[in-house]
């Protein structure tokens, strides 16, 4: 027993100490200004492409999703504020603005991409192009699936209620239904926490190697966002101290703690992979 909690002692001190290494606290604070900066364009250029394929009701599922995860407090302005951009219809898809905004949503994938190289120590030799590609296909398809979804979930109250109608005795099952958006959004975010360690950076890793950094990363995000909400509850005052930019401020503050826990995450596999190459003949 004593050798697991030095293994995990040497692991978890190798992570941290790289992350302090290669700057993870300044990496943090990029990567949470860029998702704040890229979720506004995402969203324009979703809503765009979703009102040219007719799917309608692309922004109201992708508010949900994005920000069904964060605590009430933090999300509630930020949500308000999205969908005030959204109800404003969009038929220029092809027009530079909207594809502009691809362009801004693909920068929040640029630092996700640049943490996770940091934390996994490989030095990325692919081409500017060839990179910048990847993150734009990745807002397209991120923009796929969040329509996918919302033509699934307007199905849903509909098929729910014929279940209700003619199976009665799936009561308990279709109750459970209605409480599809947070699981949706949980099953959304894990798959995505999973795609984004496996593709983004240099590099080849298994979904085995990079699930131990994505579980962590999960529950530190649970606990951070529990201890957050409480404290702005019970103690924070920013409204005092930036008046009408404090939903922003909190917004920053709040993706800051969520940026730190993912590139430790990232760490944290790393030096799984460190420790395993260079104990492997003790193994």
């Amino acid at each position: 027993m004593s050798s697991i909690y030095k293994k995990t002692y040497r692991i978890a001190l190798d992570a941290f100490n790289h992350f302090n290494d290669e700057d993870g606290w300044a990496m943090a604070s990029h990567v949470a200004l860029s998702t704040i900066m890229a979720i506004f364009p995402f969203m324009i250029f979703g809503t765009a492409l979703a009102s040219y394929l007719g799917a309608d009701a692309f922004s109201e599922t992708a508010v949900h999703l994005v920000f069904d995860t964060w605590p009430q407090t933090i999300a509630e302005p930020i949500a308000r504020e999205v969908e005030n951009v959204l109800t404003q219809e969009r038929f220029d898809l092809l027009t530079i603005g909207v594809l502009a905004a691809a362009l801004f949503a693909s920068n929040g994938v640029e630092a996700l991409r640049v943490s996770l190289n940091r934390a996994y120590r490989v030095a990325d030799r692919r081409a500017w192009y060839t990179t910048r590609a990847q993150s734009l296909g990745f807002v397209l398809v991120a923009a796929f699936v969040f329509m996918a979804i919302s033509f699934l979930l307007v199905l849903a109250p509909l098929a729910v209620r014929l279940a209700r109608q003619w199976l009665p005795w799936m009561e308990a099952t279709t109750s459970m239904i209605d409480s599809w958006r947070i699981i949706v959004a949980i099953v959304v975010l894990v798959v995505g926490l999973a795609i984004s360690h496996l593709w983004l950076p240099a590099g080849r890793r298994k979904l085995i190697e990079v699930l131990p950094g994505v579980s962590l990363t999960i529950l530190f995000w649970l606990i951070a966002a529990s201890i957050f909400a409480s404290y702005l509850q019970r103690f924070a005052n920013y409204v005092s101290t930036y008046a009408g930019l404090a939903s922003i401020v909190i917004a920053l503050l709040f993706l800051y703690i969520i940026a730190a826990i993912f590139i430790l995450g990232a760490e944290v596999n790393a030096a799984i992979l460190r420790y395993r190459t260079l104990h492997a003949d003790e193994e």
